[in-house]
């Protein structure tokens, strides 16, 4: 710690390098937070988290009841143990529920004062954060599988949704005219998974049941970019058609915080990271990752670190990989059945996990060393020896 302030103090150093440094550290040493509780409210699984960009304090969560509830993750009682409560919930009783299982919610990405949840009823829901009411709905012919809102838009509102599978498409939606924009077809079934890039705010990906990755630029009539081969174009040349991202169905996908390169999981149990400009497979080998969901799967990234990190639902646990050198840290164990998703807090290196057993975990750096559980010492502090005062006298010294 001292040669990072040293060196950032004499100019050696970006002054970067030090949050970076102690930002992986802090990553590496997440183990489930036996301090901190997550109130339990939903009756069924958790299909959908979110965390607001702004402050990084509150946090949505859908489930498959059609309930959302909105948790304010700050310790505000400064107790050592503490439950984030739920600060206010849209129920059962609600007059605008979702009639069905939510897929997704979405903060609005630059005011916490709306936020947006989409479901198998067949509706796009805009909530007015401040008095829980819905302020718009969006309906459909369809079921909407999930929708997603540009983090780094400034010159358009659309959110891209995903519909059923008599016609596979995207439909993009203005939220400043509240009306359906156009429509970006080119599935062949339906779309589990979608993402606009947090570099450019007219790129967006698709994920499909068809095998296919599809990246697009909402911009052109024609509309797709490119569809992404596992195999680089070595095997089908002769049509663009031909290319496929896995094989089996690709239910989830994820861009790096800086937008240069998307992640992509399939049912044949692999993870594949991809150059988002020209669409190449880098061949990052992360061995198995072990996917049975039969809709998206939610999962996401770390943001400043020295080495990336991507966190992934593993059945009844989540597996932490090294983004671009495929290497497996570790595995959090602590939900019992399977994970549907999870969220990362950038602000403190945190991690939210949602799963079929209707909880939500909280992942939190270690701050102490692992005791074994017949040690004479475990009444003592075991504090990390980074954090421990070393100051000693003369006197006692000699």
């Amino acid at each position: 710690m001292l040669g990072f302030l040293s060196a950032r103090q004499a100019g050696l150093d970006d002054p970067l390098h030090l949050r970076r440094a102690e930002s992986t550290r802090r990553v590496l040493g997440l183990e489930l937070n036996k301090d901190r509780d997550v109130e339990r409210v939903h009756g069924s699984g958790v299909n959908t988290l979110d965390i607001e960009p702004v402050e990084g304090r509150y946090m949505l969560s859908g489930g498959s009841d059609g309930v959302i509830v909105l948790y304010d993750l700050q310790n505000s009682s400064r107790q050592p143990y503490y439950t984030c409560k739920a600060v206010c919930s849209i129920g059962r009783s609600h007059p605008d529920v979702h009639k069905y299982s939510v897929e997704t919610v979405q903060w609005y990405p630059h005011d916490t004062g709306m936020f947006t949840s989409s479901s198998f009823d067949k509706t796009l829901k805009i909530w007015d954060t401040n008095t829980l009411q819905a302020a718009d709905v969006f309906n459909f012919e369809e079921t909407v599988y999930s929708h997603h809102m540009s983090p780094v838009a400034t010159k358009h509102c659309l959110v891209a949704g995903l519909f059923g599978t008599r016609g596979p498409k995207v439909q993009l939606c203005d939220l400043k005219s509240g009306s359906c924009s156009h429509i970006l077809q080119g599935h062949r079934q339906e779309i589990l998974a979608v993402s606009w890039s947090p570099r450019y705010e007219y790129i967006l990906a698709t994920a499909s049941a068809d095998s296919r990755v599809k990246l697009w630029d909402v911009r052109r009539a024609s509309g797709c970019l490119i569809t992404l081969d596992q195999h680089n174009g070595k095997k089908s040349q002769a049509v663009e058609s031909a290319n496929t991202a896995h094989n089996g169905k690709v239910n989830g996908l994820c861009f790096t915080s800086d937008g240069l390169h998307l992640l992509t999981v399939g049912t044949d149990n692999r993870m594949r990271l991809w150059n988002s400009s020209n669409g190449e497979n880098t061949l990052v080998n992360y061995g198995k990752v072990y996917n049975d969901s039969r809709k998206g799967l939610k999962f996401t990234v770390s943001c400043g670190c020295s080495s990336e990190f991507v966190f992934v639902p593993y059945g009844s646990t989540i597996a932490v990989y090294t983004v671009y050198s495929g290497e497996k840290i570790t595995m959090l164990k602590g939900h019992y059945k399977s994970v549907d998703c999870c969220v990362f807090q950038s602000n403190f290196q945190e991690l939210y996990s949602g799963s079929r057993d209707c909880n939500i975990l909280a992942w939190v750096p270690a701050l102490y060393e692992p005791v074994p559980d017949d040690d004479e010492t475990t009444t003592k502090s075991q504090l990390n020896p980074a954090f421990e005062d070393a100051w000693s006298s003369s006197d006692e010294e000699g």
